[in-house]
């Protein structure tokens, strides 16, 4: 179900990312913003007080959708089958790797070198 979820999910994140960044540049702040680049076409196509407030909610609105989905796509990852069995997986094989080398460290430094000077 994940699987169904993550790719359709990740597709309105990153469209709602972009729209988000294009809608903030849009707004007029107190320098006018991008908006002052087209020589106040937001006031021509939103009305002269209109732009303020329909940018606002648009803003709004669009910001809870990147929010939901930065959500959603953080439990989906995290939260499927394989990434646990990853995980488990992953921390069995470094517990095996640890074993042995405590083991064989341990003998080694029981044997002595022999004394210098002397050759067969």
């Amino acid at each position: 179900m994940a699987e169904l979820l993550h790719t359709p999910f990740t597709v309105l994140h990153i469209m709602a990312c972009a729209f988000l960044i294009l809608v903030i540049l849009i707004q007029p702040g107190k320098s006018g913003g991008l908006g002052a680049l087209g020589g106040g076409g937001a006031q021509q196509v939103f009305g002269g007080s209109g732009a303020g407030n329909f940018l606002t909610k648009t803003t709004w609105a669009t910001a809870g959708i990147f929010f939901f989905t930065s959500i959603s796509l953080a439990y989906l990852s995290s939260s499927t089958d394989e990434s646990m069995r990853k995980h488990s997986a992953a921390l069995q094989k470094q517990r095996d790797q640890n074993a042995p080398l405590s083991t064989s460290t341990s003998t080694s430094s029981n044997k002595s070198a022999p004394p210098a000077g002397k050759s067969k």
